[in-house]
């Protein structure tokens, strides 16, 4: 498989739009292509940030808008920030999409830590206080997300499982058709993502 190919496949699996055949494919090319690999890894790093946020968007939109309209200059300095925003596009929309991605990130991780379950087939799932239990011998179809908790897998995942600020026990039974996503570390995602914007700015 050619590396171009198997670039444009990357996002295709992510969606899970691939086939089986695809998949395999693609996964074989990246244990031999380390520059694919890496790609990979940046692709899947940043579709998790965009899972996190537009997950926890509809937490508090309100104060969200109020806080980027309330930081945007007075009519007094408006036409001083308008010649400016002109000749500064790339870095105004950097900054304009660090600060959404800011205040969202925190806005998501100031919650108040309550257990949330989400996917099909809960009724497979067992509840222990903050534990999330798939049971050996029972299936899930589809995806499962458990937020604020710890996830113990012992049983069938016939799809995606992401674990956003909590802890993951795969058992040797388990099986999980889908991808394994964890989301934590707001901080470091932060900074990840702020040195990765500006070192695109700066190479323009």
């Amino acid at each position: 498989m050619e590396c171009k190919l198997a670039v444009s496949l990357m996002h295709d699996y992510l969606d899970d739009d691939l086939s089986k055949e695809q998949q395999i494919e693609l996964k074989a090319h990246l244990l031999t292509c380390l520059d694919c690999r890496m790609q990979f890894k940046e692709l899947e790093r940043t579709d998790m940030l965009m899972f996190s946020l537009t997950h926890h968007a509809s937490a508090a939109p309100f104060e969200l808008t109020h806080r980027i309209m309330s930081a945007i200059p007075q009519q007094k300095k408006q036409q001083l920030w308008v010649k400016w925003v002109k000749r500064h596009p790339a870095i105004t929309a950097a900054a304009i999409f660090l600060m959404v991605m800011l205040f969202s990130t925190v806005s998501f991780w100031d919650q108040d830590g309550q257990l949330v379950v989400k996917g099909n087939d809960l009724e497979q799932v067992i509840i222990e206080g903050d534990t999330v239990i798939v049971p050996a011998g029972r299936s899930i179809s589809g995806n499962l997300t458990v937020e604020n908790g710890k996830t113990q897998i012992y049983g069938d995942v016939k799809g995606n499982l992401t674990v956003i600020d909590g802890s993951l026990y795969q058992a040797s039974t388990a099986h999980i058709s889908g991808q394994v996503k964890s989301i934590d570390q707001a901080v470091d995602w932060i900074w990840y993502k702020i040195s990765n914007i500006f070192s695109d700015v700066a190479y323009r």
